[in-house]
């Protein structure tokens, strides 16, 4: 080969490594990563919890890897249009996606139209916090407690309103499992992301909410809407005052939400193992866990195998519920 032109030299190379099976795609023959920024997906409008997580993850990433880590907002769908961006993408490690607990409900309501598989299509790298969910009511609902809540409720079947995140969103699951513990009827209201559902408790328009406690925080605290109960084993430290639902008298009532980060699959494993070691850092790192508990969260991070398995249990214990409560996506 020695006396052929360079061009004639290049194509027999390319067929030999064709050939031996050594061809690779050209994400696969970059340099180290990341050698250029980094577009972290969100399924919700910014100003919400989960996009709150990711500006503090992104900002972390980018000074610990010294590349842009830059959010891109892509609402709609129950964060079925986000998911799908991101499987779209090569599994370079270029495109993220920073999920919620409502990504491993999907499957419970849209399994015949989304184009991914909410376990499979994902390489799971962490969780970084995690969420009590609070029933809060605003102005148009006089209840100062759940049991008072509870009055109304039974007094008036189905003319209460309850504002979601979305259809089939964490919220909504939420709400439908309250609902058919205490035997209670209200109507869903749903919104496309946490920050107007918000808006319209606190103007009057919807009278309650089962949001993360991290969308409601600043609004509880300032008296502008109440806190009725969490939905955790133990009372938040930031809401010391307020009792658990199995304090209040519903009892076997659990809606914690996870926020993580989740790649393509088949995104290389020296990638997906920088990437779990840059969460671990950010949720161990000094302010992390005072900066996420001012948004109503903790750091928590569940990485690896062991957070596909929760994705997993998830998925079955979520379309579970959907099949005995008939939910169906509108």
């Amino acid at each position: 080969m020695q006396g052929r032109p360079p061009s004639i030299r290049l194509r027999a190379a390319a067929l030999a490594l064709a050939a031996a099976g050594c061809t690779a795609p050209a994400w696969a023959q970059a340099p180290t990563w990341p050698a250029k920024p980094v577009r972290i997906v969100v399924g919700f409008s910014a100003g919400g919890p989960t996009d709150v997580v990711a500006r503090a993850f992104a900002d972390f990433a980018a000074r610990t890897l010294g590349q842009p880590f830059v959010v891109d907002n892509k609402p709609g769908a129950n964060t079925i249009l986000a998911a799908e961006a991101v499987t779209a993408a090569a599994p370079d490690g270029y495109t993220l996606l920073v999920g919620a607990t409502n990504h491993t409900m999907i499957p419970a309501l849209y399994s015949a139209r989304v184009k991914f598989d909410a376990v499979r299509s994902f390489s799971p790298i962490c969780t970084v916090a995690v969420s009590p969910t609070v029933l809060v009511v605003g102005p148009s609902m006089k209840a100062p407690t759940l049991a008072a809540l509870l009055q109304q409720v039974k007094a008036e079947p189905g003319k209460r309103t309850y504002a979601t995140p979305g259809s089939g969103s964490s919220g909504h699951f939420a709400s439908e499992q309250f609902t058919r513990l205490t035997g209670t009827s209200m109507n869903p209201i749903p919104y496309k992301g946490a920050a107007q559902a918000v808006t319209d408790l606190m103007g009057g328009q919807v009278d309650s909410s089962f949001a993360t406690l991290g969308s409601v925080l600043p609004q509880v605290q300032s008296g502008k809407l109440t806190a009725l109960a969490v939905a955790s084993p133990q009372r938040s430290a930031l809401l010391p005052q307020v009792p658990t639902f199995e304090e209040a008298g519903v009892k076997g009532y659990r809606a914690d939400a996870w926020y993580g980060l989740l790649a393509p699959a088949g995104t290389p494993p020296d990638i997906v193992a920088k990437l779990e070691k840059t969460a671990q850092a950010f949720v161990q790192a000094p302010g992390t866990l005072d900066k996420l508990r001012g948004l109503g969260m903790d750091a928590q991070s569940v990485c690896g195998k062991a957070f596909g398995a929760q994705l997993q249990r998830e998925v079955q214990g979520y379309t579970q519920l959907a099949r005995e409560l008939d939910l169906k996506a509108e």
